[in-house]
């Protein structure tokens, strides 16, 4: 199957480029609302899927074991920008679960923003570590609920270690889909990751968000960390970043999340569906345009549908 073009990029009155791909709506019964292309491929979410990735740090009782709030909460979702603010959570996070800089295996990578946070760091002889990784808030919280249950935390990325086996577990169960060794990679953060239908990403989001077809308490968990991200949408992103954007622009009404090479998860709780967009060349500009379109849609036909 062909996928239809979902943005073009046009200079003067001429399309300049094109970007094909899948997008799909879908509500928490599984229904499709709107679909352009191949909504049953297979694609890896990546950073798309940090939400599903975090909820045993809610249903374990590690979050609240350890006190977190909205902030702590938000940073185990998100891909941030290695602000000192983020980089500072994170720290307070990993300090509460006895842990500490060392104990993640995420890598380190500068900030986003060069003329706010990495001239800031040259001029201070400053140079990032582990919780500059964007996705250190994924990993402080699998770090802490490993130490809350008492799993392993020298091996927490292990495809075998105890919490990876759930957390792949959870997304397979959410997803529709079954797993096997051969939808499973190696995130840039090191960490598994797990590709599933386009379709069943949007189902899973779709679910969680109205909590509809998931057990109560995994409905309680994921209410929690949409409106810990909804109330800090500065923290899964940061100023000036899609995701960020997105949530602003609609406060608590709307979960937006990107992922890498053109995949894009966004939910809308007060109409229980979600959506989900793959661009096939990667592109993330063609998809936040494309998810932007859809939300935009979806709004316009439930305002028809009243009238």
């Amino acid at each position: 199957m062909v996928n239809p073009i979902l943005a073009e990029v046009i200079r003067g009155s001429r399309v300049e480029s094109i970007h094909r791909g899948a997008l799909v709506i879908v509500d928490a019964a599984g229904k499709i609302i709107m679909q352009r292309g191949d909504a049953e491929a297979i694609a890896y979410p990546r950073s798309s899927l940090k939400l599903l990735q975090a909820l045993p740090l809610l249903e374990s009782g590690a979050a609240e074991a350890f006190g977190f709030s909205n902030r702590e909460l938000a940073l185990a979702c998100a891909s941030h920008s290695s602000s000192p603010t983020h980089v500072g959570i994170v720290g307070g996070m990993l300090e509460r679960a006895g842990l500490g800089e060392t104990d993640l295996q995420c890598g380190a990578h500068w900030p986003v923003y060069a003329t706010k946070d990495v001239i800031a760091m040259v001029r201070r002889g400053e140079t990032p570590n582990r919780m500059h990784n964007n996705c250190s808030g994924k990993h402080a919280g699998f770090l802490c609920t490993c130490a809350h249950t008492g799993v392993s935390t020298g091996d927490y990325i292990d495809p075998e270690n105890h919490l990876q086996k759930e957390v792949r577990a959870v997304i397979g169960a959410l997803c529709g889909t079954v797993i096997d060794d051969a939808a499973c990679g190696l995130d840039g953060c090191s960490a598994p990751t797990f590709a599933v239908p386009i379709k069943g990403m949007a189902h899973a989001h779709a679910k969680l968000a109205a909590g509809v077809g998931v057990e109560p308490a995994r409905a309680k968990a994921a209410r929690r960390l949409l409106q810990a991200c909804m109330a800090e949408p500065h923290l899964v992103a940061d100023e000036g970043r899609y995701c960020t954007l997105l949530m602003q622009a609609a406060p608590g009404r709307l979960y937006a999340k990107t992922g890498a090479e053109g995949f894009f998860i966004a939910a809308v709780p007060e109409q229980g569906i979600a959506i989900a967009v793959k661009c096939d060349d990667g592109a993330s500009r063609a998809a936040e345009v494309a998810v932007a379109a859809a939300i935009a849609a979806s709004l316009a036909a439930r305002a028809t549908s009243y009238t």
